[in-house]
């Protein structure tokens, strides 16, 4: 019955009972409509009911129509509890929609009484209105109801349905504190009373439901519009937040996203300041959520109470309780095959959403969907335009550097067992160490590893770790957010997130800081690290290539560098040669930086005296192919020539005294004595004629593919056609171009 109901809490559905003696005929024949006449009205019950229907003439709002109803029935008849009570979308229980009485008027929302085993129930099925003189007469029938009216001080009671063409649009409670307060009540009144109630309640409903329509229509046409107005993810869950307040009305909204590691991303937003408020975001793992299971089977849920939801998904229960949230409702949120995630709203109250419309959720869940699918490519081609941004103006900072090797040069023993390492690991992701002193060409090594790799088509990103202050490696190794030391105005993206995909070349290694060290191990053996400032782990799929010009195993006998770490680093070492122990390939370097020189200059050099490459030759290098190239340059005839400084330390010893100048000055203009006729060269064309045959002849003629002489060259096959026919190459093929 409608007593049912406590205004302070909710209550147990009611027990049918069966009267026992004289009770049980009594209730019996208060079940079945009265026998006598109806009496004609008296002219003060006229003129009250004729009050009632100018009360609740022209009431379209519940709220209004009840406090009016309230407020007239005190005038007509003795009742100390007016509650009225109107189906819900469960057609199990009556929903408990207002009572008056001594705390005056109160609404209530999502509260709902069994319909079995309870008086409104029985009068809403049967359509006929049910007097209870005494409680004491359904003690025994309806234990619950009895029980509360006794809590409540009440004695007899009325509920009579709202009719309207037959229908019975809902119940009326009337109670009152003293017993048989109805008998002087005409049964007629009551009904017409009932009658004017219902035709007012109905226009209400018809009314409420016309604008609740107009409601969700605005609401979805406003999210269709944020689509293209609000392409960031903050923004438009800001949006999404406002547009839905109203048409499902919650304390926290938000959006669950999958991400990896089987975990979900909450977009948290309470929508009491959904204006100002950023979105929270928290992490979560997938298992044991209500939104997984939304996400799996792409189906809606509702809860009414957390507890309903403490077994089968005890991470949302144990984050409701810490919200203080009762209610949920989940929408999965569906892009053609696949789930982009979960739409949620969570509240305060029990049973906030059990009066949702299916297709309601339906339409939201589209209109939402559709909104985070355009957010979510916008930020797919965002991230990869600014990371295509951020490579491009490395590489322009690399092309721009100027690097004083641009290949390598020799064909040394000591060069070509290094190269064939080189070959071996390339096709592999194996962590590389190169050792070597300074200047022998650390770099290219590294650089060949990469080309010849997987990655060759990803960025190789190198960090020479000796020119970083030590407060600065990890900003640049690792980057950092927005304010996370003084000076850090923006968010830095770090050199091991600017090279995922591809390899990341450490050189000087040895100078890093211990304290980088421990992060540098922990993206060797887990792939992620933490911007500095930042909680927000990234992950990366980086290969590894360092190098050094130091003794590390002395440097971990010392402990300045973590044994660790070397060993992760180590395991696959390549030691590059110094120039003092391939100085067959002194002359080939000499020509190779004398002609690109030359190229600079404008000047045409074909050849160096001899002597002058015996100098060289003999030299030691300290600073090995480094010194070889950026050597002094001396002014002659006002024309730059390079000269290494070695030449002239070389050549001292060897000179006659009185005629070292003279000597000296000829080799530097390249003239020769007559006495010692100059190396010959051949011309260039030549050269690359020779080569381009000894190619096409260790590939039986073969031109395109894999194995054909335009791979080995480094050319495209067309450019190679072009070049034969320049050089006037006509190489017999012996094997089909493949």
């Amino acid at each position: 019955m409608l007593g049912d109901f406590s205004t302070h809490s909710s209550a147990d559905p009611p027990l049918r009972g069966t009267p026992e003696g004289g009770a049980v005929q009594q209730a019996a024949d208060e079940l079945q409509p009265r026998p006598q006449r109806t009496p004609d009205l008296r002219p003060d019950q006229l003129a009250a009911l004729l009050e009632i229907h100018r009360a609740v003439a022209g009431h379209l709002d519940r709220k209004a129509l009840f406090t009016a109803i309230a407020d007239v029935l005190q005038k007509v008849v003795r009742v100390s509890r007016v509650i009225l009570l109107l189906p819900g979308t469960d057609p199990s229980t009556l929903t408990v929609y207002a009572a008056y009485g001594k705390l005056g008027l109160e609404f209530y929302q999502g509260q709902a009484i069994a319909r079995a085993g309870s008086i409104p129930g029985w009068v809403f099925e049967h359509g006929r209105p049910f007097v209870l003189d005494r409680a004491e007469h359904v003690r025994d029938r309806f234990p619950v109801s009895y029980q509360r009216l006794r809590r409540w001080g009440m004695e007899s009671v009325a509920v009579v349905p709202l009719l309207t063409e037959g229908r019975c649009v809902g119940a009326l409670s009337l109670m009152a504190e003293q017993a048989d307060a109805w008998s002087g009540v005409p049964p007629v009144l009551l009904e017409q009373i009932a009658a004017s109630i219902a035709v007012a309640v109905e226009h209400c409903a018809a009314y409420e439901e016309l604008g609740r329509l107009r409601d969700e229509q605005a609401a979805l046409l406003e999210i269709n519009r944020a689509v293209a107005r609000h392409l960031h993810r903050d923004e438009l869950f800001t949006t999404l937040a406002q547009c839905l307040r109203d048409v499902l009305p919650s304390d926290r909204f938000g959006i669950e996203l999958p991400v990896e590691g089987d975990k979900l991303r909450a977009h948290v937003l309470s929508t009491g300041n959904a204006t100002t408020g950023p979105a929270q975001v928290e992490e979560l793992p997938a298992a044991g959520t209500a939104c997984r299971w939304t996400e799996e089977t792409r189906q809606w849920l509702i809860a009414s109470s957390r507890e309903e939801l403490r077994e089968r998904f005890p991470v949302t229960f144990d984050v409701m309780k810490r919200e203080g949230m009762q209610s949920v409702c989940a929408i999965p949120l569906l892009s053609s095959e696949c789930c982009l995630g979960v739409l949620f709203f969570m509240a305060a109250r029990e049973g906030a959403f059990q009066e949702l419309r299916r297709d309601l959720l339906d339409q939201v869940g589209s209109a939402v969907a559709v909104a985070l699918d355009h957010c979510l490519a916008y930020e797919e081609v965002r991230d990869l335009r600014d990371r295509l941004v951020r490579e491009n103006v490395y590489l322009q900072e690399e092309i721009r550097r100027a690097h004083p090797f641009e290949e390598l040069v020799g064909s040394s023993s000591t060069l070509l067992a290094a190269l064939r390492k080189v070959d071996r690991v390339a096709a592999t992701n194996t962590s590389v160490l190169i050792l070597g002193e300074t200047g022998t060409g650390k770099e290219l090594i590294a650089r060949a590893i990469h080309n010849r790799g997987a990655r060759r088509d990803r960025p190789l990103v190198k960090v020479n770790c000796s020119a970083i202050s030590a407060g600065l490696v990890e900003s640049e190794l690792f980057g950092h957010v927005k304010g996370a030391f003084t000076g850090a105005v923006e968010r830095r993206v770090g050199r091991f997130e600017l090279a995922d995909g591809g390899t990341i070349f450490l050189d000087e290694v040895g100078e890093l800081p211990l304290e980088t060290q421990v992060k540098l191990l922990r993206v060797l053996q887990e792939q992620e690290f933490e911007p500095v400032g930042s909680n927000r782990t990234v992950r990366v799929n980086v290969r590894m290539i360092a190098a050094t010009n130091r003794d590390l195993q002395e440097a971990v006998r010392t402990g300045r560098f973590r044994p660790d770490l070397f060993y992760r680093l180590n395991v696959f070492p390549i030691e590059v040669p110094p120039l003092r122990e391939r100085r067959a390939d002194i002359p080939h370097l000499v020509m190779f930086f004398l002609s690109r020189f030359s190229r600079n200059l404008g000047k045409r050099i074909n050849a160096v005296a001899p002597e002058t490459l015996q100098h060289l030759t003999a030299y030691e290098w300290p600073g090995n192919v480094r010194e070889l190239c950026e050597g002094p340059v001396l002014e002659i005839d006002r024309d730059l020539v390079p000269l290494p400084a070695a030449t002239a330390h070389a050549s001292e010893p060897a000179m006659p005294s009185g005629s070292t100048e003279a000597a000296l000055a000829n080799e530097l203009a390249g003239q020769v004595a007559p006495a010692v006729p100059p190396v010959e060269l051949a011309p260039l064309e030549e050269i690359e004629r020779r080569h381009i045959e000894a190619a096409l002849e260790s590939t039986a003629g073969v031109i395109h593919g894999p194995k054909g002489a335009a791979r080995i060259l480094k050319l495209h096959p067309n450019t190679l056609r072009s070049r034969m026919a320049k050089l006037g190459i006509a190489f017999k093929r012996t094997v089909h171009d493949t």
